[in-house]
């Protein structure tokens, strides 16, 4: 019998070299192994990481490249045998036994294109639970459990299904947004590559909560591996009759498709996306009415993103008290945070509401790759507020975040060193608005330009106190007047990075 040998297909593990291991590996064991493609586990300092199945547990090898596969082999590779590069039983690794994993619980763990391989390791039996409910009682479980909108905006999940459930509609559809467009964020592409079915179990089950027949994924253009991924587990699951005219024989249809956009930061907000899922241009809706109760095609439409949904199987699956007993106050359950920047080592660490930023930057992140301080953290994507270091031990949660001023987001979380210039960050959030706004708010769509403008005669020391005082006023215009959050939310940086790092912005004469 073929020994299992599992190497990563993540985006960041091939980017690294992992198809050439995996082709090495096969050139050399041959009909030896059997060589499973999964996703990754996110220790990414460790990727390509190779593992193989012993009796004892899969045992872990990495960074692995293609000068190493002879050495690893003769090293007895197929039998978990010692070598520098080996980790030990991957499960007990450190970063990876302390973190809290529901939904990222198999993610680099199973076969992602395999239905067998998914309910081995536990799925689906949320939607054997959701096919034995009413609607509402699916609606009820969600609402709770606590579960918040996992995409930055931090709604109740239950309540826009609810609104959804109650709308008497011959059409309602469920979309995801799978626009992950913030930098330093990599978790909603890497669920998709490596546990796509959590998933398509999740809106599934969203499809059966408030009556929708059809879900539609739309996913940026910038994530082919996840595209495939998904188009691959959505025909697996079809074929196994998890999708279709009668899902599981229940009688109950559900249709699932992909939608790619072409890569506008817009469309990641709801109804840009669903503008763009409708074939236009992805431009803000001014709102009322709501998507729960006129979205995509007029009709009533659950908009949640990747994590979201995924996040909802387990919560079938174990039921609302398990999944709250996770986190603090209000923020329940667990959060994928994703760690990017300047550390030492970067990659998606999920924990429960609640722990430290310290803890994330220092027990798992290791500290700056530079070696030098960390003087500043910037969390929730280009959008979010810069964190001093004096401000590290708060703990992550929305709650107190917001209380500091800063915002949790979708969990990215950038780190840099003492070297980092402020002001040009500051400076940078006002340019990536400028680049994509859709144009439809005077408040974005100039504000943001404007922005650039000021900065600039701020630190060349053109009158530097009528600047800053424009530069406040601009802030406050673009934040209560923008239709949507990326004209809302642009101002945050450059208001915590001017709070916290005011000696930045000293006038340095032009450039």
């Amino acid at each position: 019998m073929a020994i299992k040998v599992f190497v990563p297909k993540d985006a960041t593990a091939c980017s690294l070299g992992a198809d050439e291991v995996a082709a090495a590996l096969g050139a050399q064991l041959g009909a030896r192994v059997e060589l499973v493609r999964t996703g990754s586990r996110g220790l990414f300092w460790l990727e390509p990481l190779v593992e193989v199945a012993t009796p004892t547990g899969r045992i872990g090898y990495g960074p692995v490249g293609v000068a190493d596969v002879a050495g690893l082999i003769a090293a007895g590779l197929l039998s978990g045998g010692k070598h520098p590069l080996c980790i030990g039983p991957v499960e007990e690794h450190a970063w990876l036994k302390s973190q809290q994993r529901l939904t990222f619980a198999r993610v680099g763990i199973v076969d992602p294109a395999s239905v067998d391989d998914y309910v081995t390791h536990g799925g689906y039996q949320g939607l054997a639970r959701a096919l034995a409910m009413s609607p509402a009682d699916i609606v009820k479980a969600v609402s709770d459990s606590g579960l918040r909108g996992r995409g930055g905006a931090a709604f109740p999940t239950g309540i826009k299904w609810k609104t959804v459930l109650d709308q008497t509609a011959p059409q309602k559809y469920v979309t995801c947004n799978a626009d992950e467009g913030d930098s330093g964020t990599f978790a909603d592409r890497m669920l998709m590559e490596g546990d796509p079915l959590t998933l398509v179990e999740g809106m599934t089950i969203a499809g059966l909560a408030v009556g929708a027949t059809q879900g539609y994924i739309y996913c940026r253009v910038e994530y082919p591996e996840a595209i495939a991924a998904l188009k691959t587990a959505i025909a697996a699951a079809h074929a196994a009759g998890y999708l279709g005219a009668s899902v599981r024989g229940s009688g109950k249809r559900f249709e699932l498709g992909v939608r790619v956009g072409a890569g506008a930061y817009i469309c990641g907000e709801e109804t840009s996306m669903l503008e763009s899922l409708e074939g236009r241009r992805g431009e803000v809706r001014v709102r009322p009415p709501l998507p729960a109760i006129k979205g995509l095609f007029g009709a009533p439409t659950i908009v949640n993103n990747v994590i979201s949904l995924a996040s909802v199987p387990v919560i079938l699956e174990r039921g609302a008290d398990f999944y709250k007993n996770f986190g603090v106050g209000r923020s329940l359950g667990t959060i994928p945070l994703q760690l990017a920047g300047n550390l030492k080592r970067g990659g998606l660490v999920e924990r429960a509401f609640g722990v430290s930023l310290r803890e994330i930057l220092e027990v798992y992140g290791g500290g700056s790759a530079s070696g030098r301080p960390i003087r500043a953290v910037q969390i929730g994507g280009p959008l979010g507020a810069y964190v001093p270091a004096s401000q590290f031990d708060t703990p992550l949660d929305y709650e107190s975040l917001a209380a500091v001023g800063a915002l949790l987001g979708h969990g990215g979380i950038v780190a840099f060193d003492d070297t980092v210039d402020m002001a040009r960050m500051a400076r940078y959030a006002f340019e990536f608005c400028a680049i994509e706004s859709c144009g439809k708010c005077t408040p974005c769509r100039i504000g943001s330009s404007r922005g650039v403008n000021v900065i600039d005669s701020l630190l060349a020391g053109d009158r530097p106190a009528e600047q800053r005082r424009l530069l406040d006023e601009l802030c406050e215009t673009m934040i209560q007047g923008s239709l949507c959050g990326l004209g809302g939310m642009a101002p945050f940086p450059v208001q915590s990075a001017l709070k916290h790092f005011p000696e930045d912005f000293a006038p340095r004469g032009r450039h």
